[in-house]
Formats: structure tokens, C-alpha cells, sequence
């Protein structure tokens, strides 16, 4: 849905705004044409590093609802109209009808990355996330039992699928984001999914006022994140030195760690380990805390009465025998005979 251009105060220092990306070489600003992306753009527009700096637009159209294909082609009219060159990306493909939004978002990160590899190997993406969806993430992980590095929230620097992920603008509220485009008089569009209870980020923002009421405001959650970053921080310095204090011998295809130190170790110190060292090995998977929960607590047992244990674990093997755990990247998985007629028939 279109909405109109609107009119505000002066527009921010742009400058100032993006200055953490100011040693970046190329930029893919993930642009949805909603009022956040729209004011990215914008700003991107008015950055006095900008003719130094290759930067290209990408707009993902999931095809999910009527009038996608037109407003990712709005987009890229707005985006050629700064001086950017945009690139619009189609999911194709049946989709899903079940998890939409979270399949969407794995399937636009993944387009994001590829068009960012196509301009690039030193290109990152560049999205638009604020203080508010920052707010919402650590709220929506609080409901699902996440730990402490769920509730850190989004960092500002990451990796997706290999390239860099930079959200520069998490310091702003949504409202500076619209000041910004409102100052500009530029139009954007209003996706309806985000208002619709079918989903359960739309549930928990129509609970706003309810939970604002109880405390549990945005500045509150924010206060939460940034506690829980900074636990996360020690936590992961922890488990580095632990990591090095276990260390028998560590290649690329194996790690064999002391069991006599890991056996002192506290739970999630040892979780830690265990899950940096199969994200190492295995297979480029995401981890489920539950299952990752259980398996160092399988793990642990086995340390504390000394018996042997082997586990699968993320695509990695993990051991333990005469006084040392050792991990390696698990063999492939043989098919069973049903399994392989179903591939046949569907082949």
C-alpha cells in the first residue's frame, strides 16, 4: 500500500548516522520500500562518502501477496532516482504454509547474499533494523525461552551466509526513521503482513500497551539486550580460554580437547564449546539451544563417570574415550531403503 510523501523537521547528519560504515568498500542496502529502508536510502543519498564508496540497492519481492512484483519495481524507480543501481530479487518457487515470515526472511537473506557476492567479495548488506525491532526481537525470543545469546538481540556487525550483515541505524527509535523520510517528502509503501495476527510479531505488538503498563516497555527490553550482550561477551571470553586451556590438538578436520579440564568446567561454558567447535567442523547448520542443551548434558554425564559416550551432533561426531573428547566432521548419514526409493521415485 502507498502511502503519501508527509513533510517533518530538517533531516539528520547523515554522516554521522553511518559513520560505522565508513570503512566499508561496498554496500548492498536491503531496501523494502517500507518508511525504515526508505529513510536508509535516503540518508545513503545524502553521505558525503558515498561517491567513494561503490553502494546498490537490492529489493526482495517474495511474491506472497497481489502487488509485490509492482511495488519491487517502485522500489528500484526510487532507488535509480538517488543514483543507485537496484536489483530486484524474486523468491521463486511454491511457497510455504507454515513459518512464512521466518522462511521469507531465510529466503531473503539468502538472495541478499548472493546479489552481495555477485557486486563483491568485500560487499556487505546494509539493512535498516532499529531500536523498536530491536526491542521486538528480544521480546519475541523472551517468549520462546531463548538464552543469553538470543536475548542480546541483534548484533551490529554479523555473518549471513558468508557476508558480512551491518545494521548501523539499532541506536534509532522507528520514529526518527520516518522524521527522516517524512523530512524528505518521499513516499514508501505499507506492508499490511505487519499488522496481520496471523503472525505472532503482529500479536505481540498489538500486546504493546498491555506490557508497557507492566514495565516491559522498549526501553526496558533494550536495557535487557544490552545486559544480555554484555553476559554474552563474558561468557564467550570464557569459553575461548577454555577452549585453549583443553586444547590436546586442533586441525581442520579434528579437535581433541582434555577431558580432565572439561569436567570442571560450568554447563554453559562447556555448551559454548561444544557448539563453537561443531559450528567449526560440521555442517554450516543452525543449532537448536534444546538440542544442543541435551547434548552437553550427555556429554557431561559421560565426563563425570568417566564411561564413554559418542554422540552426532550438527553434522560433527563427538566422542569420549580414554581421558579425551574428541570431535570430527560426522560421516554421511546412509540412506535407509525407504528413503532411497523415495528419492528414486522422485528423481
Amino acid at each position: 500500500m502507498l502511502m503519501g510523501a508527509g513533510g517533518g523537521d530538517p533531516p539528520p547528519d547523515a554522516d554521522a548516522l553511518l559513520a560505522p560504515l565508513a570503512g566499508e568498500k561496498a554496500l548492498l542496502l536491503a531496501v523494502s520500500g517500507g518508511p525504515d529502508s526508505v529513510a536508509l536510502m535516503l540518508l545513503a543519498a545524502r553521505w558525503s562518502l558515498r561517491a567513494e564508496r561503490r553502494i546498490e540497492v537490492a529489493t526482495v519481492d517474495h511474491g506472497l501477496r497481489a502487488g509485490s512484483r509492482e511495488e519491487a519495481e517502485q522500489v528500484g524507480e526510487w532507488a535509480r532516482a538517488l543514483g543507485f543501481r537496484c536489483h530486484i530479487l524474486r523468491w521463486e518457487g511454491d511457497k510455504p504454509t507454515r513459518r512464512v515470515q521466518e522462511r521469507a526472511r531465510e529466503a531473503r537473506y539468502a538472495l541478499l547474499a548472493t546479489c552481495a557476492r555477485d557486486i563483491g567479495e568485500d560487499c556487505a548488506i546494509v539493512t535498516a533494523h532499529h531500536a523498536d525491532d530491536q526491542a521486538e526481537t528480544i521480546l519475541f525470543r523472551l517468549t520462546r525461552g531463548s538464552g543469553v545469546t538470543g536475548l542480546s538481540g541483534m548484533a551490529r556487525v554479523s555473518t549471513r551466509d558468508g557476508v558480512r550483515l551491518l545494521r548501523p541505524l539499532l541506536g534509532l527509535r522507528k520514529s526518527d526513521l520516518e522524521a527522516i523520510r517524512a523530512a524528505a517528502g518521499h513516499p514508501f509503501f505499507r506492508d499490511p503482513s505487519n499488522e496481520s495476527e496471523i503472525f505472532a510479531r503482529a500479536r505481540l505488538r498489538n500486546l504493546s500497551a498491555t506490557l508497557e503498563a507492566q514495565g516491559l516497555d522498549a526501553p526496558a527490553l533494550l536495557r535487557l539486550g544490552r545486559r544480555a550482550a554484555q553476559a554474552e561477551e563474558a561468557l564467550a571470553w570464557s569459553a575461548g580460554r577454555a577452549l585453549s586451556e583443553a586444547t590436546i590438538a586442533r586441525d581442520a578436520s579434528e579437535t581433541r580437547l582434555d577431558a580432565r579440564v572439561l569436567r570442571e568446567l560450568p554447563r554453559e561454558l562447556l555448551q559454548r564449546l561444544l557448539a563453537a567447535e561443531v559450528a567449526r567442523l560440521g555442517a554450516p547448520v543452525a543449532l537448536r539451544l534444546e538440542r544442543l542443551e541435551r547434548a552437553a548434558q550427555t556429554i557431561a554425564q559421560a565426563l563425570e563417570s568417566g564411561a564413554p559416550a559418542r554422540i552426532t551432533l550438527g553434522g560433527a561426531s563427538i566422542g569420549l574415550s580414554a581421558g579425551e573428547i574428541v570431535l570430527r566432521r560426522a560421516p554421511p548419514r546412509r540412506q535407509t531403503r525407504a528413503e532411497a526409493g523415495a528419492t528414486t521415485r522422485e528423481t
